[in-house]
């Protein structure tokens, strides 16, 4: 299991929490306050809802910051952008100094497979990899009935083992964490991401006018259907009860296909 970091250690630490689900959704509380103690926290987050955005930043218009209190203390600073906005701002113009990681979180809905390409919570974590600093990504795999202190827990297990050991420049860790009762967690698994895409559905409707409009629905389907293929996926980990802990790397070079693509094109 995790070490624990020593209080010396962790009065050092400065951590900048995001997420895509907002500043008042209660996935970052539970990051927050499963976090405490292991260093200074900074919560810079959306100021609504900005799931499936991907790596979207803002430059055709202003970002708005507004401080929000809890319990009559700050307890972060909501920013009318996209997750990445958020730690591009925190890191160039709201923090005094660089955070030592950033950690994005905790997300209500997995983030495996292809969603990962989608995702407002990687992205926040890949904003802060893109600058240098050491970058987590949580996830809940679950939209209805959150176990929170689940998560929290393992949340709090896989920080201060990050915390202890960052990954090498140019990566980011991202983290699913199954639903289900803490004690039910079979263990931690480092995995692959899963070839996956998603079924998707539109919703034709109509407005009250009478207008037509398209309502985006689906679910993600796993594309390798073979048990001893899969079993190291993020998807079939979660399934299995584990905790997945996939490395991403921002180089998205096809390496094993260069030399079939400089036959085809030099």
């Amino acid at each position: 299991m995790p070490e624990h970091l020593t209080p010396c250690e962790a009065h050092r630490m400065k951590i900048l929490l995001s997420n895509d689900d907002g500043i008042h959704a209660p996935g970052i509380q539970a990051l927050y306050e499963s976090l405490a103690g292991l260093g200074e926290l900074c919560v810079v987050a959306p100021d609504a809802e900005r799931s499936a955005v991907g790596h979207a930043i803002t430059i055709a218009d202003p970002l708005k910051v507004q401080d929000i209190h809890r319990e009559g203390r700050l307890f972060g600073r909501a920013v009318g952008g996209t997750p990445a906005d958020c730690v591009k701002l925190a890191c160039c113009a709201l923090m005094d100094t660089l955070p030592d990681c950033v950690i994005s979180g905790i997300n209500l809905g997995p983030n495996a497979g292809i969603s990962v390409i989608y995702s407002g919570t990687v992205s926040a974590a890949t904003e802060g990899a893109i600058l240098g600093i050491p970058s987590l990504a949580i996830s809940l795999s679950t939209f209805v009935h959150p176990q929170w202190e689940t998560a929290g827990k393992c949340a709090r297990l896989v920080a201060e083992r990050f915390l202890r050991h960052p990954p090498p420049p140019d990566c980011l860790i991202n983290v699913n964490i199954p639903n289900r009762p803490f004690d039910e967690i079979q263990g931690f698994k480092v995995t692959r991401t899963a070839r996956s895409r998603f079924r998707e559905t539109f919703h034709r409707r109509q407005d009250p006018r009478g207008r037509v409009y398209y309502w985006l629905d689906g679910d993600i389907e796993a594309l390798e259907d073979r048990r001893d293929y899969a079993e190291n996926t993020d998807l079939q980990a979660i399934d299995d009860g584990f905790v997945s802990i996939t490395p991403i790397m921002l180089d998205h070079t096809g390496y094993e296909f260069m030399e079939e693509t400089k036959s085809v094109y030099e």
